[in-house]
């Protein structure tokens, strides 16, 4: 039973003294929203003095479209005020939010690029998008078809590197990234900013002096280290281990990381120092991830659970059970729901939080030379990654790539050795006998999927490995089946990606029809992780791609590359120009002075 000190301070209200008049409560116009007047029953205020309300059409609290905040009017006893929705009804209300949102929207699209367009064309074509694009990613579903516009193939790219261990695991918040390392240190980066021409330029005067060009390497700007010595301080709120997750929240205030030594560390994105770290996890903290939108916490670990955090209170909230074994990655979107794979077990589940469910999907099944095209994952589940939120994509130990439906138990599409397999051995390395066998060889083995990720509600999905590339998949447009786009960064040359051994769904893929790629090896090392975002509104400036590489795997040391770089990789991958309309005109609207 509640009381007065159980229950929440909004709920809490003073007893009207003896010689005070009781007041009269109004209705609020919405949920979450507090009036900040009452007013007695007996001198009601005129009509015409209202409170303008910037509502939204699902009820939260906004700033006024003026930018600023509906002041608090004091008066005397006898003045008051009067709430505008108190003569509306219900549908008169819907209808002016929903004008409001349709007019607020219409400034966001117009303030874009209304050069060239008139107000009739802006109405039909960008806002209508513009609106579907909201009902859309409400409703969870994929609703952009962007890998044919990003030219992949023509990716810029720049290393770069500072004297520290295997990079573990990279997170970006424009215009920043984050890497953490086997020896414990998390690092900030400043990523470079976009030449001048590829931005949407507002006039149509060209400049008289050329844009300089930008600085390619990022810029450190701080970094915090792990102390090992402080183990036994209590004190102490930072790692003592290395650090093998790491995750940065969309508005840019925390930076959360996750290591070997069971602590989960939430620091300060502008300094990173450490603000608290939790103990909660029996075992090493092996992955991360936001609630898109939102500063809710998903992390997964050793011990078998995934565990929810509330970063806006600091506070700890539940543990999800299920797993048979640890849980080595886990993603989230908007919704409350998120994915995670457990090693070894075998098994995808799909975790619905509030309802306190969860659906298991199972890999494994027959050898490789009886699988069928359902029966994936012999090895390890390692790395997932959701496209929308009814779509994930997993990867594992022995090469293969899966994409899964929560509506099917089993997975909708297989890509077997998505990266090839390793050279096989020489002989000399098999055996120390003279004339030895050539059978003793042993099958070369499939590439890991170490490193996955996907662009959230589009058709694009990446994945790194050791074989020197990060290959770049598209999502067909039936949802049924993953297709080979290229690498990144690679068109120069002329020389073919290695793809040998790769199958689809049990059909082998040939490698002559595969992109082509210039610089062998592009990617010097192991990818142990990938991060990106979309460069301006909605991505219309291209994608911007973080790769961490290092010379170990991130959870061990059974792969080991000896000529690899400890670092990342960026990628700026460009959008491919529009074609030409009947008229001889770009289908995008350029400034250009004619």
């Amino acid at each position: 039973m509640s009381s007065f000190f159980t229950a929440p301070g909004a709920q809490k209200r003073k007893r009207p003294s003896a010689n005070e008049a009781p007041k009269k409560r109004l209705a609020t116009a919405s949920k979450g929203y507090k009036s900040n007047s009452r007013a007695p029953p007996s001198k009601p205020a005129p009509a015409s003095k209202k409170i303008d309300r910037d509502e939204s059409i699902s009820g939260s609290d906004l700033d006024s479209e003026d930018g600023d905040d509906v002041p608090e009017r004091a008066g005397s006893e006898g003045e008051s005020e009067e709430s505008e929705d108190e003569k509306e009804t219900a549908a008169e209300k819907r209808l002016r939010l929903a004008q409001r949102y349709l007019e607020k929207t219409r400034q966001e699209v117009e303030e874009i690029d209304t050069i060239g367009f008139d107000a009739e064309e802006i109405d039909r074509d960008l806002l209508a998008e513009r609106l579907q694009e909201d009902i859309a990613e409400a409703k969870g579903r994929i609703y952009r078809k962007i890998a044919s516009e990003l030219d992949f193939q023509n990716a810029a790219h720049t290393q770069f590197r500072w004297n520290s261990a295997s990079v573990t695991s990279v997170a970006v918040c424009s215009p920043y990234a984050y890497t953490t390392t086997k020896d414990g240190e998390l690092t900030k980066w400043r990523l470079q900013d976009l030449p001048k021409d590829q931005w949407p330029q507002t006039t149509k005067k060209k400049p008289k002096k050329p844009p300089a060009p930008p600085k390619r390497k990022p810029d450190r700007i701080c970094f915090s280290k792990a102390d090992s010595k402080r183990a036994k301080d209590k004190s102490y709120q930072g790692h003592i281990g290395a650090i093998i997750a790491v995750k940065a929240s969309q508005d840019g205030k925390f930076v959360v990381t996750g290591g070997v030594d069971r602590r989960m560390v939430i620091h300060n994105a502008e300094d990173l120092k450490p603000i608290r770290a939790f103990s909660h996890h029996r075992d090493a903290v092996t992955g991360l991830a936001f609630r898109r939108g939102t500063n809710q916490l998903y992390s997964c670990s050793k011990d078998r659970t995934v565990k929810v955090w509330s970063l806006d209170e600091l506070a700890y909230i539940e543990t999800l059970f299920g797993h048979q074994d640890e849980i080595l990655d886990i993603d989230a979107l908007a919704q409350e729901r998120c994915v995670s794979v457990g090693a070894r077990d075998r098994t995808a589940r799909y975790w619905k939080v509030p309802e306190e469910s969860q659906l298991v999907f199972r890999g494994g099944g027959p050898g490789e030379k009886k699988r069928k095209a359902s029966a994936v994952h012999e090895g390890s589940m390692d790395r997932v990654a959701m496209i929308d939120d009814e779509m994930f994509i997993t990867g594992s130990d022995n090469g293969d790539v899966a994409l899964w439906s929560i509506h099917r138990k089993k997975a909708v599409f297989t890509i077997s050795c998505a990266h090839g397999r390793d050279s096989a051995l020489k002989l000399s390395e098999v055996s120390a006998e003279r004339n030895p066998d050539p059978k003793v060889i042993p099958t070369p083995q499939p590439r890991a999927i170490t490193a996955l990720r996907t662009i959230p509600y589009a058709d694009v999905v990446l994945t790194g490995s050791w074989d020197g590339y990060v290959r770049v998949w598209r999502l067909s447009d039936d949802k049924k089946k993953l297709e080979a786009i290229g690498v990144l960064g690679g068109v120069e040359g002329g020389q073919a990606a290695p793809m040998e051994g790769v199958v689809a769904n049990g059909v082998a893929v040939d490698a002559a029809k595969t992109q082509k790629t210039g610089n062998s090896d592009l990617v010097k090392g192991i990818v142990n992780d990938i991060a990106l975002f979309e460069r301006g509104d909605r991505g219309r400036d291209g994608l911007c791609v973080v790769v961490g590489t290092g010379k170990e795997m991130r959870l061990g040391r059974w792969k080991f590359i000896k000529d690899g770089r400890c670092g990342a990789m960026v990628f700026e991958v460009p959008k491919l120009p529009k074609p030409k309309g009947a008229n001889g005109d770009v289908a995008d609207h350029e400034d250009e002075e004619k």
